[in-house]
């Protein structure tokens, strides 16, 4: 990816007229593609963000690839689109531009010109580029956002004051268009690189989460994606198949190899902690959702993690597997023992 020298040091305080003349891009928008410098430019304000219930800032928690920056994509009325400045987020990468993240922090003494910190360069989360989630528009209607994953570049500062708080209980929200959406943007993405056996696998993660949702939606299921904030966490557990008729989280696997399967599991692994804190009417159901039956050995991994199993038939349908227990034996045992050890 081509970077473009900044002239700035992270930590420096600017005004939007100091930075466009060296960075690109012009007005006042949150997100400036400045295509004659092959940079794009995002301002964040914490104001502004909190006026529609969302926060951007630092993920209190680094994961294994390291620090990850929080930013709500642009769009005040209706669900938030990958078009205009969302989408020079998207594909800045593939353009060759490099992001530059300044937040807002006041204004010049005796005018009403605003003043911005610079953090540094940044390009998203390649691994997972954005969540959509549940957010108000300026009118106070319930809408999707967009909240794309940053990581820095080089030499970034991190304050602090621009860490997210973490959740101090677990909740969760349905939302019927997140996930087939989520699915469909990382469908067009692929389009657009080179195709690997990783690509290949995500794909058809994709189309069987895809024929599954309207396997079940066509059986008068309420199903759609689950957010799930977790306590104690910054981070959020995206579920994109969660059937809300009979309670059922449902995590796909690309194959029946045991990496796939594993990797199902330890997502319902940690679903089950948190989902566990929730004051629910009825217990939860976790299901992975499999392209073909497999093996008995990894049926019996699922059965000893109390997870249950849905997988395609030779028909094209799907059948739920008998052998093993999805369900929590019941609510007030599952608050009490979702740490316990397993029985042998």
């Amino acid at each position: 990816m081509t970077t473009s020298v900044s002239g700035f040091q992270p930590g420096e305080i600017l005004t939007r007229a100091e930075i466009h003349p060296i960075l690109g891009g012009s007005g006042f928008a949150g997100i400036c593609p400045a295509r004659e410098k092959q940079n794009v430019l995002i301002f964040s304000d914490r104001k502004i963000g909190e006026r529609f219930g969302y926060h951007d800032g630092w993920l209190a928690e680094d994961d294994d690839l390291g620090p990850v920056f929080t930013y709500t994509g642009v769009g005040k009325q209706g669900d938030q689109v990958f078009k205009g400045g969302n989408a020079s987020i998207l594909e800045h990468a593939d353009k060759g531009r490099t992001l530059h993240l300044f937040i807002a922090v006041g204004k010049v003494p005796g005018t009403d010109t605003r003043t911005h910190r610079y953090i540094g360069k940044f390009k998203i989360d390649e691994r997972n580029p954005f969540e959509i989630r549940e957010g108000r528009d300026e009118l106070g209607d319930a809408r999707n956002v967009i909240v794309f994953r940053l990581r820095p570049i080089g030499t970034y500062i991190r304050l602090a004051s621009d860490t997210l708080q973490p959740a101090p209980a677990p909740r969760s929200r349905f939302n019927r268009k997140a996930g087939r959406l989520t699915r469909t943007v990382r469908r067009q993405r692929r389009q657009r690189q080179p195709q690997t056996d990783a690509t290949r696998a995500a794909e058809a993660r994709d189309d069987l989460a895809d024929t599954f949702e309207e396997s079940e939606s066509a059986a008068g299921q309420s199903i759609g994606q689950m957010e799930l904030s977790m306590r104690d966490s910054t981070s959020h557990l995206i579920f994109e198949l969660y059937n809300q008729t009979n309670n059922t989280v449902y995590e796909p696997a690309g194959s029946t190899a045991s990496e796939s399967i594993a990797q199902a599991i330890s997502q319902l692994l940690l679903a089950r902690h948190y989902l566990g804190e929730l004051n629910q009417a009825h217990p939860f159901h976790l299901m992975v959702l499999a392209p073909a039956l497999p093996r008995q050995d990894l049926r019996d991994l699922l059965a000893a993690n109390r997870i249950g199993l849905v997988y395609r038939n030779e028909s094209g349908g799907f059948s739920e597997y008998e052998g093993g227990a999805s369900v929590f034996p019941d609510a007030s045992r599952a608050s009490r023992c979702l740490d316990c050890p397993l029985p042998a």
